[in-house]
């Protein structure tokens, strides 16, 4: 019998967009259990505080059984091994994404032989959504409802970005 499968689908987050979501409700469905890790990304400029995006991703998956959100600092390997999580989830975009994912998987692997990488592919209506497009889109003033949840559309405008 093989062991339960839990995944781990780590980021920054910084917003969560529709096509982190779309991953989340699909990892969901193959894997009964998903943890999302959240981490701060010291290298990118944060639009909202990690606690802020703690919650906003516990508000927008409450309705996505088997789902569960953590702060996870340090090495996605070591989260896992925290968590008790066993496959890492990836989504994909495009092609830029699949190089830089397959060398983390590699990596991630190296640490820790008994973790899988399992990359799920952006559904097409996601596929140009990144956090830093809709970070560009929330500082210019543009319309984030069309790459994000309500309720981070409203975080976004109470920070002051975003349409008003």
């Amino acid at each position: 019998m093989t062991a339960p499968r839990h995944a781990l689908f780590p980021g920054s987050f910084d917003p969560v967009t529709l096509g982190h979501l779309d991953v989340v409700r699909r990892a969901a469905a193959l894997f009964g259990r998903v943890t999302i890790a959240v981490a701060s990304n010291s290298s990118k400029r944060e639009l909202l505080p990690l606690e802020r995006r703690l919650a906003l991703l516990r508000e927008v998956t409450a309705d996505i059984a088997g789902v569960a959100v953590a702060r996870v600092d340090g090495l996605t390997v070591d989260g896992c091994r925290a968590l008790g999580a066993n496959v890492i989830v990836r989504g994909l975009r495009n092609s830029s994404d699949f190089e830089y994912e397959s060398q983390m998987a590699l990596s991630n692997r190296a640490m820790a032989a008994e973790l899988d990488t399992v990359f799920l592919p952006s559904a097409p209506e996601h596929a140009h959504i990144s956090s830093t497009l809709v970070r560009q889109v929330a500082e210019l003033g543009g319309p984030v409802e069309l790459f994000v949840p309500a309720a981070v559309a409203r975080a976004l405008r109470e920070r002051g970005v975003g349409a008003k």
